[in-house]
């Protein structure tokens, strides 16, 4: 099994036809894989061998795409990166990944230099957009002069395809490596999962990294249906609108803080989304505050799920067609298991809080170069999330707090989203994270940060006495900072490890 070699059939099963927009340009099926031959002979001639880690460092673009492919195609393994992230974190995954050949672009250089100070195995850096002089060369160039590669290695259903580095809450990112078969299966449970209520042949406005696994799932569906993609290089509002009514786009896949950014464009009538169809959400929780205002603004429902980078991000997702629950991120994907756990690994009845385990063949095959953590989040095949929830009598899953982040005043344990989710109500609030502070009596008490909307004001004591009016004592904020903005990843995760820190 080889993703390359599947990805390839799809193209001629299909026939050649425009899959890809990026910045109104046309590209078909056929072009991409061409581009994506040649890439491989480039990467081949450079020394490239079966099991080698390439380094992609770049914001979407058709090249990342062809990437991919090109990769898989040697049966090499892909590590695609945040390049958004700090110089230290870089050159830790430039060395922890043990890479021979970076693909960025010039604006990176300041980032790549630092990462090359720290990882001298690495032989080659092709940037997309041009060159720099020793060790970096030309992309465009190599891929222009070569010829396309038909051959694709044989690779197994275990074999490394990608290895995805997480921001870890505390210390250094992991890498989760997924393999081939971990990856197609991903991906076949996705298309299993709403095949009878998502028909062929839609346009998608895409705009979720492909460094991140959530994005690389959403890519990987053009193994098993035909979608035109509208590529977006960055999270922009005007972008994105725009693109759907010019393409009348009907899908689009985002994350929770996208959709509060949209509750806060100013003009929400400004362009036709009539022809959209399905907004879904995912990679962290949605607030019912937030999904029950985009519906009052944009008249839109939108269809909440949930997964995580080490089960390969989709795991489980609100049904289409079928019964809603609002806040819950609804039932396992077609050929996922998910269980609740006690501590001591027991499952829990309904309506009893513990935490999601999964189980199934899209779960990761390890955290790279970390055996002590991977046995730690694998156990008898259960892949242990960290997310605390519940399951309810109808089979929905409720997701209430990360494990970590459990605030525990007085012995009793509190889940951060529930003061969260009545902060949201607040008509001055646009987001909202809590987290535990050190408190002599208490051993930890409640401390909530606020970014208000544009043009509000708001003083600590007005959040405090709004939450006293919703919640017991106990559980009210002893302190409210206000921030400009949250501390967030790439892909709009809230990152309470950065706001411990402050």
């Amino acid at each position: 099994m080889n993703l390359a070699h599947l990805a390839e059939e799809r193209v001629k099963q299909v026939g050649e036809q425009v899959t890809l927009i990026y910045e109104d340009r046309e590209i078909t099926n056929f072009e991409m894989l061409r581009q994506s031959k040649k890439l491989s002979a480039a990467l081949k001639k450079l020394g490239v061998q079966k099991g080698d880690r390439v380094i992609v460092q770049s914001p979407n673009c058709p090249e990342v795409i062809q990437a991919f492919g090109a990769i898989w195609r040697l049966g090499a393994v892909i590590v695609p990166i945040n390049y958004l992230v700090g110089d230290e974190e870089i050159a830790y995954i430039y060395q922890d990944s043990g890479a021979k050949v970076v693909i960025s672009r010039m604006d990176f250089l300041p980032k790549i230099k630092a990462g090359l100070a720290k990882a001298s195995q690495i032989e080659h850096v092709l940037l997309i957009d041009g060159q720099a002089g020793p060790p970096t060369a030309s992309y465009r160039e190599l891929v222009d002069k070569s010829p396309e590669m038909d051959d694709c290695e044989s690779t197994m259903e275990d074999d490394n395809a990608a290895i995805i580095y997480t921001a870890g809450t505390t210390g250094r990112p992991k890498g989760v490596v997924h393999t081939h078969g971990s990856l197609y299966h991903n991906a076949r449970m996705q298309h299993e999962t709403v095949k009878d209520d998502i028909p062929d042949g839609l346009t998608a406005v895409s705009v979720l990294p492909l460094c991140h696994s959530y994005g690389i799932a959403t890519m990987n569906n053009s193994l098993f249906r035909t979608t035109k993609t509208v590529l977006l290089s960055r999270f922009d509002l005007e972008q994105i609108f725009s693109s759907i009514e010019r393409y009348r786009a009907n899908i689009l896949s985002g994350v929770p803080t996208m959709y509060v950014y949209m509750l806060l464009y100013p003009e929400p009538k400004k362009y036709d989304l009539g022809s959209m169809m399905f907004w879904f959400s995912g990679s962290a929780p949605l607030s019912l505050e937030t999904w029950k205002k985009f519906k009052e603004v944009f008249g839109f429902e939108i269809i909440e799920g949930w997964g995580l980078t080490e089960a390969g991000a989709n795991n489980a997702v609100n049904p289409i067609r079928g019964l809603k629950k609002v806040g819950s991120i609804g039932k396992p994907m077609v050929g996922t298991e998910m269980n609740i756990f006690d501590d001591e690994g027991r499952p829990l009845p309904p309506n009893t809080r513990g935490e999601i385990v999964i189980r199934g063949p899209q779960i990761m095959k390890e955290y790279w170069n970390k055996p002590e953590e991977t046995k730690e989040a694998i156990k008898n095949g259960w892949l242990h999330t960290g997310d605390v929830g519940y399951v309810d009598e109808d089979g929905y899953y409720w997701i209430t707090d990360r494990k970590k982040d459990l605030i525990i005043k007085g012995g009793e344990n509190i889940s951060p989203r529930m003061i969260e989710e009545v902060i949201y109500t607040h008509p001055k609030v646009s987001e909202a994270a809590v987290i535990g502070m050190k408190d002599e009596v208490y051993g930890e008490d409640i401390k909530a940060y606020v970014v208000l909307n544009p043009g509000e004001e708001a003083t600590p004591e007005e959040i405090i006495e709004f939450c006293r009016g919703k919640l017991t004592n106990f559980y009210v904020p002893k302190q409210v900072v206000f921030l400009k903005a949250m501390p967030k990843s790439l892909v709009g995760k809230i990152l309470k490890q950065e706001l411990r820190k402050m």
